[in-house]
């Protein structure tokens, strides 16, 4: 008998457990959708050679120390490479979460670098779709080398670049991205040869697991006709992150680390055997 009763009680309440659930269904179909961001669409600031639309957050300083050593196929006499290396100390701040600057010194033609870096848009999704992120990025390089030749000026020593990095967090494991780029020489070799590159590039990264993970990067120069000596810069990486340590090793043709120079001055070509084996190491230091 107080089971029967029960179970009566239980048929008189369905319909009210119902109307309770339709109006908690009306309630969340009526509450205003969320804004989601797309996060860390790449693990470093660079994804081979060039820059990714990842910025440092305010406050925060990176430390960035990179390696190219010479070509693999310079054999067992250049010890397959690492007998001629270069290296780039740089420094990178987060004035905000969407504005960087970086400085930073290339042993390669002796070339000192400064760059701005700024967000434009951020991916996400919600009351507002934004379906990429975009960064306007501008450097500047001087490349003080001394020339037995001939005394240069200042301004022919000057290059500058600029690009706009466009980038999509596809899914959680793969990010994609375009570079369209410009860059301007004040000297060139050649009178035939136009002072304006442009190049585009074209990155990626596949995620494996949430430390790590594969990059690929290609640059097409798409004005390059008077220049046969140079090849398009072509790089494959793999990104480590360890705590506050993102480690990047890769092989690539380009032996410059900056835009100017791997983007306009690469002579290396990847699949005739001409790759150098370099590394990123970042360091990330919260100042405030």
């Amino acid at each position: 008998m107080p089971n029967l009763r029960l179970f009566f009680i239980l048929i008189l309440q369905f319909p009210a457990l119902l109307m309770a659930q339709g109006l908690l269904d009306e309630l969340e179909a009526t509450a205003e959708p969320t804004d989601t961001v797309a996060e860390a669409t790449f693990k470093g600031t660079r994804i081979v050679n060039g820059h990714s639309v990842a910025l440092w957050h305010e406050g925060a300083l990176g430390f960035i120390i990179s390696h190219r050593f010479g070509r693999l196929n310079g054999g067992a006499y250049e010890f397959f490479g690492l007998d001629d290396a270069n290296i780039r100390l740089g420094l990178e701040y987060g004035i905000t979460d969407f504005l960087n600057v970086g400085v930073g010194r290339n042993s390669f033609q002796k070339t000192y670098d400064g760059y701005l870096k700024l967000r434009l848009l951020q991916q996400q999704s919600g009351r507002k779709t934004i379906p990429v992120t975009v960064v306007g990025f501008s450097s500047l390089a001087i490349n003080t080398l001394k020339n037995a030749e001939q005394d240069l000026p200042f301004s022919a020593r000057v290059d500058y670049t600029y690009q706009l990095l466009i980038a999509r967090k596809l899914s959680s494991r793969l990010s994609l991205q375009l570079t369209p780029t410009l860059v301007h020489r004040n000297l060139v070799e050649r009178r035939e040869i136009p002072n304006d590159l442009y190049a585009l590039g074209l990155g990626g990264r596949w995620k494996f697991n949430s430390r790590v993970s594969l990059n690929a990067e290609y640059f097409l120069r798409l004005n390059a006709e008077t220049e046969p000596l140079y090849n398009d810069a072509f790089a494959l990486g793999v990104d480590i992150e360890t705590g506050g340590h993102v480690f990047q090793l890769h092989l690539t043709n380009a032996q410059s680390m900056i835009e100017e120079g791997f983007i306009t001055e690469t002579t290396g070509d990847f699949f005739s055997g001409d790759i150098h084996f370099g590394f990123n190491i970042s360091r990330v230091f919260q100042l405030k």
